[in-house]
């Protein structure tokens, strides 16, 4: 007697993607108001939906990229509505990219080619600028799971109100976090596939930590000495650590050591220019420090830490590449960034992405991020499939430095 099984797997997975056609096609039923400025909406519902989410979702912080932002970016927004009442607002991008964007070295030679078989321009639901979930919020007391749906939606009009600057046909929803990860499973009945990324390095930071030297006697005896071995060979050099108060003056100079950095990642989708850290400290006030190392009045370094409610980010850095191959500059803007977290009073520091193994030293753990993308042409999710797996992804090693 024949098998049968696979001709009900077969005739199951049929019915899964008519299934997923019809809801790909259909609205979901949730109203919708788009904009191109944060300032288009309803200020008072769109606070009301981000407030105890992060500051990147803030109209204070959209105002600053709106402003002084990437000159390849441009903001958009949605907020989502069940009847008259506002249960979601989106946050996304659309950027233009290329394959000059990605460093052509080794394996990233891949990504290179397979961005080249994608149109250039991409909506990301998120923030290029920032790491983490900054595409969404969702109102108090809702089910994320059902509202899934109705941020694809919004995603997809926004896409389609944007058609007279450019079609973007591909679409990331950017940096999914473990507690909201299950409910963004829903996106894959939209045809959206997930991506594993290198996770954000997350130290905890102890309530007992009333300065960098607290954090310093919580390190067992070799990493400690490690720690201040990175010290002294910085202040050996001749170099002072220490805030930077007024960024202004300074921006030229800081967005040089940033392009020293920039210019050396596997992927530059977006370059900051010289005007966006003057800005983004002006709006943050005493939420936002920079640190930098100096000698001899020369910025050879720089850091920048945010607070975002009991999280500190550590944001933008830049370095003189000369003179961190003489000196640790950048293990040095590493340590600065702890200190300046326990100065803004978090819980715990974000350290992004990149770097694991010196961000585990300092006693970082990961926490895994993925991204969700989908092709507008179904054909080319080939071409989709081929940019998952060339994107880069480090697995972060296991550190423990405390007693």
């Amino acid at each position: 007697m024949p098998d049968i099984k696979p001709l009900k797997k077969l005739v199951s997975r049929a019915r899964e993607l008519r299934e997923g056609h019809r809801a790909r096609h259909r609205p979901t039923g949730f109203g919708f108001a788009l904009a191109d400025s944060v300032e288009y909406l309803d200020a008072a519902r769109w606070d009301d939906l981000t407030a105890g989410h992060s500051l990147f979702l803030s109209r204070r912080y959209l105002r600053v990229i709106e402003e002084a932002g990437p000159e390849n970016l441009r903001q958009r927004y949605a907020m989502v509505f069940r009847g008259r009442e506002a249960v979601a607002a989106v946050s996304a991008q659309c950027v233009t990219v290329s394959a000059a964007r990605v460093r052509k070295t080794g394996r990233h030679e891949r990504l290179a080619a397979a961005l080249e078989r994608v149109r250039e321009r991409v909506l990301v639901c998120g923030n290029l600028l920032s790491w983490g979930l900054h595409g969404v919020a969702f109102a108090p007391g809702e089910d994320p799971t059902a509202l899934w749906p109705a941020v694809a939606e919004a995603l997809y009009r926004l896409r389609r109100a944007d058609k007279l600057s450019g079609d973007a046909d591909l679409v990331m929803v950017k940096d999914i976090t473990g507690e909201h990860a299950a409910g963004a499973e829903a996106l894959s009945q939209f045809s959206y596939r997930p991506l594993e990324t290198d996770p954000d390095m997350v130290l905890e930071l102890s309530p007992r930590w009333g300065g960098y030297e607290d954090y310093l006697a919580s390190l067992t005896a070799k990493y400690r000495k490690a720690a201040r071995q990175i010290e002294k060979d910085v202040a050996a050099a001749g170099c002072s650590v220490e805030e930077l108060t007024d960024i202004e003056p300074h921006a030229d100079a800081l967005h040089a050591l940033y392009m020293q950095t920039h210019n050396n990642a596997r992927l530059r989708l977006v370059t900051l220019p010289a005007a966006y850290l003057p800005v983004l400290a002006g709006r943050l006030g005493e939420g936002m420090r920079c640190t930098v190392v100096r000698r001899d009045g020369e910025l050879l370094g720089f850091v920048t830490t945010v607070r975002d409610g009991e999280t500190a980010v550590g944001y933008y850095i830049g370095f003189d590449r000369e003179a961190n191959a003489k000196f640790p500059v950048y293990l040095r803007l590493l340590q600065a960034v702890v200190g300046d977290a326990i100065g803004l009073g978090c819980r715990r520091l974000s350290l992004g992405r990149t770097a694991l193994e010196p961000k585990a030293r300092l006693g970082a753990r990961p926490a895994p991020m993925r991204v969700w993308i989908r092709h507008r042409v179904p054909a080319l999710n080939v071409a989709v499939r081929g940019l998952l797996r060339a994107v880069p992804h480090d697995e972060a090693p296991d550190r423990n430095p405390f007693k």
